[in-house]
Order: C-alpha cells, then structure tokens, then sequence
C-alpha cells in the first residue's frame, strides 16, 4: 500500500467551513477507546445484549459498519492509531514488545498526543493508553494532567470464581473499585472546567476486557438462562481452514475449556460479556453527557471506537487474536458537532483516525509519513459508496483485507482463505480455491505489503 503524503493546513481549514466548526477556533477532540468490543451492540448482531447509550450516539453520529484495526490485539492496535501507521511499517505486530521503546520508527513519530500538543493544544489522558511501556519522560511530555493515572485490569475474581487464572473469571464489585469509573468521573469533571485552549481529550477504557467484572446491576441486566449461543457458531468451522488459521484460534484454549463440551460455562462467560459491554456503555454515555452539558459540546469532534474485535464462539475461538471478521472488525462512530446520524458502509481502518483529525482541526503536518487516508470527505457525504481496502495483520506476513464485502487471508506458509460476507456473513466456507473469485482475489492480494518491518517479537 502507498502511504499518502497528507498536506493539512489549506485542506483542514476547508474542512472546518465545510463541515461547521468555525474556523478562527481549533475544534475540541475527544477519543474515547474501549477494549475488546465486537459488533454485537453495534451492529445489532446479538439480541440480549443492552447498550443505551450507544443506541443513542448511533442517531447522533456517522457509523461505520466496515470500520477495522490494524492488529487485532491491543498494543499494536494502539500503535498503529496513535502513529497513523500499519504494523508493517513499524514492526509492532503482537503484544508484549516494547515497541516505543525498540521500534526505530515508533521512537521518532510524533503520537497523536505529542501532536496536539506540539499545535497549541491541552492534552488529557487518563485509562488504558498505550497497552506498552512508554518511557516516562516521554508519557509525561504528551499529557499536561501530570501524573497519568491508567489503573489497570482489576478488580480481578476471587479465586473460587476463576475459571482459568484470574483474567478468567465473573464477579461482581462496587463501582468505587472500577477504574473505568475513576476515569470517567476525571473527564467528567475536566468538561465541567474552564478551559483557555482547545483540548484533546483520551479516555481509554478497560472494559469489556476480561475479566468480566462490572457492577452488580449490569450483570442483573441479563438472565443467564435467557442467553443464546452466537449465530456464528458452527461446529466443524475449522475444517476448512489452513493449519496457520487453526494455530491461531487454538492459541489460547479458551473455548476448549468454555464451549460446545461445556454450554452452561459458555453461557455464563457470553453472560458475563455483555454485562461488561453494558458497563462500557454507561461509562462512554455519562462522560458523552457531560460533554453535552458543557460549554463545548457546539466545537467538539467525538470518536468512539474499539481497539480489536472480539470473538465468543465464532470460528470456535474465545477473544482476539485472529485475522478473521470478529476479531478484526471494530465498532466506531465519530460525531461531528450539531451532527446527525447517518451509516457509512466505506471501509475504513483506525489508522485513518490521525489523519482524520489532522485534516478536521486544520493542524500542520506531523513528523511521520500516515498511512491512513482522512475520513473528512466521508464524513461530509457518508452514505457515498466509496471503493477502499483495509489491511489487518498479526505478525510477519499474516494479512487480512477487506473491501466490506470480501476478505481474504494469506498466513506466512502461503495457504488461503477467502469469504464473500454478502453470501456468508459468518465465514463458515472458505473459497480461496474457486476460479470464479481469482480477478477478485487478485485484486485484494494485490494490498498486501510486499516489505515487512522486522518484528519487535
């Protein structure tokens, strides 16, 4: 993939007329990013599961139903937003590399936070961030609300509600113990505040992440007796998956000791996912509101979004971790000030969110060459059919693409997948071998990086 040389000033200033923000003012930003979140409130995929404040923001804001990371695990997921840059073109793949500290490129790129700063703006940022070491001298210059509370995982089940370690496992705690609650009550405030310069606002949530801990009234939200396995599910998905594909469902053995020889245990945990996904969703809504409430909700871009997919079931897979649609498919809405809602089914990547906003609030051009393209020209006509492809990768030559309707993979050893989710939304039949798909499967193929940053691990 070519990596476009983006130009922002004249362009973002355009932008700022075109799409309402007055233009001798910088346009506040806030991001909101939740973890491990699939479409399942988003896109309606899974009728139990509650989620009203989300159901809300969809009227006000522009949803991408085609919207993708670039790695379907958290530390690269982030790096590659925080850049604008793919994996490939910086070497964090998987998770566990200090890879802001090792990348030779990731050490030079101004992340979004070192950007806004660098352009006049207050930089806030409490939660789940980087999901890597960062050094501390340079975590301190991003953020001016010093020092940066993140909070971590917990609270964590007692052992005799653990069924795996302790990242496996339901319970409920009183909202005091959440640091997704910590946090949201600090941005909370932080929009009740005056504020002499234009603001970017990070608020990283831990949940839905395991464990599936919340509040008790989010997990009396749901009966377990009422909740159904996924559509998705089939019991011989795998047979026609390459040895590659396999590995990486297998990966970590959560549906061996979860699943189909289990179901109770399987409804319980897919219980336990939507009581969290329930609980992200207060938190993103009440921060939302108090932006509404405040003196800035008429100059403020929201992005709401997910760092990877999640499975629970589907391929007979538990989490993240594979080049497949659940894994790789991010729900993300992005509201304009005064906006409405609309439904944009443009395939786009998290990469483009730095772009994106580059080009919205008008700011110079960073010290990295992005990847991403800017989704301004989107979000002005979003409901405009537009022809792209997104990668995801997850290591050293493993691709995932997609243009929306198709997805093809390629594992390392050269084997294939390929899935037209216009005649099979679940991805139960690989037809990489089928002449009739070889222009389309060209096509595709043709997006994958042909160099490879070396990998951080």
């Amino acid at each position: 993939m070519e990596r476009p040389i983006l130009e922002f000033s004249v362009a973002g200033l355009g932008a700022l007329f075109s799409l309402g923000v007055a233009a001798q003012e910088k346009p506040n930003v806030i991001m909101i990013c939740v973890d491990d979140m699939n479409g399942y409130g988003l896109l309606d995929q899974y009728a139990p599961i509650k989620m009203p404040y989300f159901e809300k923001l969809k009227k006000q804001s522009v949803v991408f139903t085609n919207s993708y990371c670039a790695s379907p695990v958290s530390s690269p997921s982030r790096a590659a937003f925080f850049s604008g840059m793919y994996p490939h073109n910086t070497g964090n793949y998987r998770n566990g590399a200090t890879s802001w500290v090792e990348s030779e490129v990731l050490t030079t790129v101004e992340a979004l936070p070192e950007y806004f700063k660098r352009n006049g703006y207050e930089t806030w940022g409490r939660g789940k961030i980087f999901h890597a070491p960062i050094p501390k001298e340079r975590e301190e210059a991003m953020f001016d609300n010093r020092p940066i509370y993140q909070g971590g995982f917990g609270p964590f089940p007692s052992a005799e509600n653990q069924l795996s370690g302790r990242f496996w496992g339901i319970e409920a705690f009183p909202d005091q113990d959440f640091p997704d609650v910590i946090n949201g009550d600090a941005a909370v405030e932080f929009l009740r505040a005056d504020h002499d310069k234009p603001f970017f606002l990070y608020y990283g949530l831990w949940r839905p992440h395991t464990p599936f801990t919340a509040p008790q009234r989010f997990f009396d939200m749901y009966s377990v007796e009422d909740i159904t396995f996924p559509e998705g599910y089939k019991q011989y998905d795998l047979d026609d998956v390459p040895e590659q594909g396999r590995e990486l469902s297998d990966e970590l053995k959560r549906f061996i000791i979860s699943g189909e020889t289990t179901p109770e245990m399987w409804k319980k945990y897919i219980w336990g996912y939507c009581a969290t996904n329930s609980f992200a969703d207060w938190n993103v809504g009440r921060v939302i509101e108090a932006l509404d409430k405040s003196q800035y909700a008429d100059n403020t871009i929201v992005i709401v979004f997910s760092d990877n997919g999640y499975h629970c079931g589907e391929k007979n897979h538990w989490e993240k971790s594979t080049l497949w649609h659940m894994a790789d498919y991010v729900p993300m809405f992005i509201r304009m000030p005064q906006g409405k809602g609309a439904i944009c089914k443009t395939p786009v990547s998290l990469v483009d969110i730095y772009p994106t906003l580059a080009e919205y609030c008008g700011l110079d051009q960073p010290a990295q060459t992005l990847d991403g393209e800017s989704m301004v020209s989107i979000l002005k006509n979003p409901e405009k059919a537009i022809r792209r492809t997104v990668l995801t990768s997850f290591g050293e030559n493993y691709s995932g693409v997609t243009d929306g309707r198709y997805r093809y993979i390629r594992y390392p050893d050269g084997s294939e997948e390929f899935y037209d989710h216009q005649t099979d939304p679940h991805e139960w039949n690989n037809i990489s071998s089928d002449r009739r798909i070889g222009q389309i499967k060209k096509r595709l193929e043709g997006e994958i990086p042909r160099v490879w940053y070396p990998s951080l691990k």
